[in-house]
Parts: structure tokens; sequence; C-alpha cells
């Protein structure tokens, strides 16, 4: 014996209608989108920013991934973004846009080579970003 399945859809009953009155106010709205002119339908443009983009070094001159790299302003005290190098050992972040200055180390804390050294911190590197821009750095490690 075979089990009959219940259909999912959802019926609406034949009774219902939608009321006279709706009806122009649809036609009026469908109308109102059909004419909206192509410049006011653009999304609207995102603020713009400047990035800082660089490179995480190990002691053998060679990226390595997975390091903490932390950003600060140059007047702020604590690090206001943390991100972590990629597989080829970069970073990118976006910041405002303007005159300002940043901080930038690396965060290696329990961090060991691969022959069971412990990585060193790199000294703390200082960009300056003039306006919506692209600033390439590098972080070396020792």
């Amino acid at each position: 014996m075979t089990r009959r399945r219940k259909p999912r859809t959802a019926t609406i009953p034949s009774c219902f209608r939608w009321p006279a009155s709706l009806i122009p106010f649809l036609a009026f709205l469908s109308v109102l989108t059909i004419n909206v002119p192509c410049e006011a339908r653009q999304p609207p443009k995102p603020e713009e920013s400047a990035v800082i983009f660089g490179t995480v070094w190990g002691p053998d001159d060679r990226p390595v991934a997975g390091i903490t790299v932390k950003i600060r302003r140059a007047n702020d005290k604590k690090a206001h973004w943390e991100v972590l190098s990629n597989r080829r050992g970069e970073f990118e972040q976006q910041v405002p846009s303007g005159k300002q200055e940043y901080v930038i180390w690396a965060d290696v804390k329990g961090r060991k080579l691969p022959n069971g050294k412990r990585l060193q911190a790199s000294p703390k590197v200082t960009v300056h970003i003039e306006s919506n821009e692209r600033a390439d750095t590098g972080l070396h490690l020792q």
C-alpha cells in the first residue's frame, strides 16, 4: 500500500477577491515605478575610504600567513582594527579617507616558526594617508 502525500501548496478560497477600491490604486503604483528616471534608481555611492595594504615577512624573508596585524590611529592608544594575513602573507584594511597617520604592528604572542624558535615582533610602522588612496607597507618579523 502506497501512502499519498498531502499537497504543500496553500489554496485561497474562491470567495476571496480584491476590493474594488484597491485595484485603481495598484494600477497607479505600477505607473509610478515604470516612470522613475534611471538616475534616481542608482544605488548611493559608498563613502570614500583609503586602504592600507601590506605583507608580513618572516625572518627568512618569506611571507607568513595567519599573523594578526593591529592598526590604530597615531593619536590613539589601543588598536582600532585587527586583520589576519592571508596565505600569501598579505593584509588589507579600509580606513576613513582624509589626512591621518596610522601605526601598524604584528601581534606574534605565542607564535613559533616550524623549527621551534619563537617569532619576535617587528618594530611598529607608521603609515601616512592624505586622502582616498592606497598605502603599501610591509612588516618584517625577527
